[in-house]
């Protein structure tokens, strides 16, 4: 079992990423809604997939997170529900609002998702609603809001690095692609990034 692919984004589609990993580009479909999370082609990317096997093809589906990942796979326990179906409901809605609409017996946010009527919805709940606990799904909430809000700060600095390069006389492409190859820690800002930088230029 492939448990994450970690490598260069070779090549972004409309609903799947080829990830370069030792000479072999890995095709892994991924959810729309992590498309414009993605970082810049040619960057690394860490995606945490679930290999499906059938007779006639072996697919990688990929997360930007473990909870999307962990998600996932309980979508496709739900009968009905495939590999693709359940790429859709994530592609519509978040792992959050999938929880808190399952324990609201909320069918018609889940309906909301591409290919997913009112009666898949209400099979939905069904199934799953003895998989979630509403303090847990607080929890999860809480802790889905704060790897959000570091990442987005994350993207703030290197913005604020690559403007900092620009000005300095480094092309826009550049300044990003040097950039992008800064392995980035919580205790930096935006000061010791274009330091590193600097250092590889």
């Amino acid at each position: 079992m492939i448990n994450f692919v970690k490598g260069e984004l070779a090549e972004i589609t409309e609903s799947s990423v080829i990830i370069e990993v030792g000479n072999i580009g890995y095709e892994v479909s991924v959810p729309t809604s992590a498309i414009p999370k993605l970082p810049s082609l040619g960057c690394t990317v860490k995606l945490y997939t679930y290999m499906h096997v059938r007779e006639d093809a072996i697919s990688l589906f990929g997360f930007l997170t473990k909870d999307d990942l962990e998600m996932f796979k309980l979508l496709i326990t739900v009968n009905g529900i495939g590999p693709k179906g359940a790429l859709g409901i994530l592609s519509g809605i978040t792992a959050d609002e999938i929880r808190f609409a399952v324990l609201a017996d909320d069918a018609k946010t889940i309906a909301k998702a591409p290919g997913i009527g009112k009666k898949t919805a209400s099979k939905l709940i069904l199934e799953l609603k003895d998989k979630f606990k509403l303090e847990t799904a607080f929890e999860q909430r809480l802790q889905n809001q704060v790897q959000e809000a570091e990442v987005n700060n994350i993207l703030s600095m290197k913005e604020e690095a690559v403007q900092a390069l620009v000005v300095l006389g480094y092309s826009a492409a550049d300044s990003l692609k040097i950039v992008n190859q800064i392995e980035i820690t919580e205790d930096m800002n935006a000061e010791d990034i274009l330091k590193r930088c600097l250092k590889k230029l």
